[in-house]
């Protein structure tokens, strides 16, 4: 670890932005000027962006004054005690090839990565040897296995090449088209169910070609969208949604009406008895919009249809002034087979 972790006030991000900037030691940041280390500093955030601000000249300052206290402190080479001399393993020619051939990361200078344009998140972090999980097996010697000679990549359309290039036995393999197997008297060979895979696929995301056939591609008429699992359920959703709509105002007047009748029959004589079937038919399309409506929902999106929803309908959505998204979208739905959801926008279909 670099010996200016001592200078107080030095986090690790600013540690590494000195390092970037060419100071190593506490004698380098000793000599320099404040305002020119705030202006080098600056210089290496930018294209490290370790700080979200650099320190300021009173900081930075701070730092040179610790650092040249520790100079005029330090011993001098007559008072250091000896040191032994360290021991060299890698003059050793067996210990030098185990380190070659041993799992190592070699530390990236500040500067090539100032250099380079380079941030600290982009540059992968190290494992450390008693960091790793599992056994370490180091072997003096070449451990890589010879590599088997692999067929080389085949231009497009070379076709003789490519088959050059694998055993003779693969290339057969590959190109041998199996026989197809005979039908054998009182036995039926059954046949593959990718053909029909597909073709639901392919339903699923367009209609058939005599759904729209003869109609304009740009008109309501033409039926766009994706196939819904259950078309019918969304049908009886909306006729019942259009009927609640329709019949909870006229069976409250209706029932309104019959009473006042009943109560002041000189005044409210003109009253039809009929206007009775309408609070009757109120729990009868009520069940029905439970059954049928407040369950129909989008095959992309699943949210509900025919529900009145107060969230941000999509740009898209069936809308008719006055009448809001549910009305709209039932008469649509029924006079043209297709429609939009009014939350995603994702055309819907009901017709194959």
């Amino acid at each position: 670890m670099s010996e200016l972790i001592q200078i107080q006030g030095i986090s690790k991000a600013s540690l590494h932005l000195l390092e970037a900037s060419g100071i190593n030691t506490i004698a380098e940041l000793a000599a320099l000027d404040a305002g020119h280390l705030v202006a080098e500093l600056k210089l290496a955030n930018e294209t490290l962006s370790l700080l979200k601000r650099v320190p300021g000249k009173a900081a930075v300052s701070h730092w040179i004054t610790q650092a040249t206290a520790i100079v005029g402190a330090e011993p001098t080479a007559d008072t250091l005690p000896e040191i032994e001399p360290a021991v060299n393993f890698e003059a050793n020619p067996e210990v030098a090839e185990m380190l070659a051939y041993a799992p190592c990361a070699i530390p990236l200078p500040g500067e090539i990565m100032m250099g380079k344009g380079l941030r600290v998140s982009d540059v992968p972090a190290g494992i450390l040897l008693n960091r790793y999980s599992g056994d370490l097996d180091v072997r003096i010697g070449n451990p890589a296995p010879p590599k088997p000679e692999l067929p080389t990549r085949r231009k497009s359309g070379d076709l003789e090449s490519f088959s050059k290039s694998l055993p003779l036995q693969v290339f057969t393999s590959i190109s041998a088209q199996p026989p197809t197997p005979a039908k054998e008297k009182g036995k039926r060979v059954p046949g593959s169910k990718s053909g029909h895979e597909e073709d639901r696929i392919a339903l699923i995301r367009a209609p058939r070609a005599e759904t729209n056939l003869g109609k304009d591609p740009e008109s309501r008429q033409y039926i766009r969208g994706v196939l819904h699992t259950h078309p019918w359920h969304l049908r009886f959703g909306a006729v019942f949604s259009l009927l609640l709509l329709a019949n909870l105002p006229l069976a409250v007047a209706s029932a309104f009406l019959l009473l006042a009748s009943q109560e002041k029959p000189e005044i409210f004589a003109w009253v039809p008895q009929w206007s009775i079937a309408f609070p009757i038919a109120l729990p009868i399309t009520g069940l029905g919009y439970l059954l049928w409506g407040l369950t129909g929902k989008c095959r992309i999106c699943n949210q509900k249809l025919f529900a009145r929803k107060g969230a941000l309908k999509h740009v898209k959505a069936h809308r008719l002034p006055g009448m809001g998204f549910v009305f709209p979208l039932c008469l649509h739905l029924l006079a043209f087979n297709w429609f939009r959801c009014s939350s995603c926008g994702t055309p819907v279909r009901l017709k194959k």
